[in-house]
């Protein structure tokens, strides 16, 4: 016998905003559980423009904002979503005006939206496929980077050593809104964190090197070099932003965000004396999607 559930994730990040729709089939005949993404829509509001340099969600991102969860709830409707979860990041949870606006949209649409730290996004990306991928004879630092900011946990024999999260993301980086001395910390952590390890490889996740491990070409679940992640940031670093867009096939949103985001993962590359960098599927709409179905069970 085969049962069916629909459950939907709402990502409200630094850069964008994201609806996961995922079918989740369970059978008497198989004790394995498949999650099947049936549905992504991204919608690049960029909240983070504001927040990083006013503190504030802006009138006209607050209206954006409420547009897209309206199509969200519509889409949820029609999918026959039974559960959902919508998490903001580090842009809400900065802004000044952050619960004020997460109070609006619900008022104005139903959606719930709960502001999470930077500890609770990365506890929820490791409820994904993250632990299969794991092995417990090796050690890996896992590094997310978002719009407005980095987390990274260290994993070795197959436990969390050590997780921390940096105000150094993307859009912060784009409009020079990360202060001096971050970067400095962020090396400092990895490379301190890392080094009673022998050898360390990478997991990295986020839409940006998602999108660099898609130009590679590898099969899913190949790692990709650090000779093959320094190349290509030199390439993204010769081209213009019209140029990447049009060469690269890169979306607007997307062609500027990724230059700092490839220097995030081949510094931390660097720092964590890694060859080598996993890119699994995984994120945090997907790590809600998990924990929705975790609750669901207990």
């Amino acid at each position: 016998m085969i049962t069916q559930k629909n459950f939907a994730a709402i990502d409200i990040g630094s850069n964008a905003v994201r609806l996961l729709i995922s079918t989740i089939t369970e059978s008497t005949d198989r004790e394995d559980v498949d999650f099947k993404k049936t549905s992504l829509v991204r919608v690049p509001i960029r909240l983070g423009a504001d927040v990083f340099e006013d503190q504030l969600i802006s009138e006209n991102n607050i209206e954006r904002m409420i547009d897209t969860m309206q199509a969200f709830q519509l889409l949820m409707k029609s999918h026959g979503i039974e559960k959902y979860k919508a998490c903001a990041t580090s842009a809400m949870r900065e802004a000044e005006n952050g619960a004020i606006v997460a109070k609006k949209i619900r008022e104005r649409t139903g959606v719930e939206i709960e502001i999470i730290d930077g500890n609770h996004e990365a506890a929820i990306i490791a409820a994904t496929d993250l632990n299969e991928l794991i092995q417990n004879d090796c050690n890996y630092l896992y590094v997310d980077v978002g719009g407005g900011s980095t987390e990274f946990t260290l994993y070795s024999g197959g436990k969390t050593v050590a997780s921390k999260s940096f105000k150094v993301g993307t859009v912060r980086l784009l409009n020079n809104l990360v202060e001096d001395n971050a970067w400095e910390e962020m090396a400092s952590w990895v490379k301190e964190t890392t080094k009673p390890y022998e050898e360390v490889d990478l997991i990295g996740s986020g839409g940006n090197i998602n999108n660099i491990f898609k130009t590679s070409g590898k099969k899913e679940g190949k790692p990709l070099s650090l000779s093959y992640i320094k190349k290509y940031n030199d390439l993204l670093n010769s081209l213009s932003y019209e140029e990447r867009i049009m060469d690269l096939n890169l979306k607007s949103d997307r062609a500027d965000v990724i230059i700092p985001a490839s220097k995030i993962y081949l510094e931390a590359m660097k720092w964590a004396g890694a060859d080598k960098i996993y890119v699994p599927k995984i994120g945090l709409a997907d790590g809600i999607i998990k924990s929705l179905y975790k609750a669901d069970k207990e």
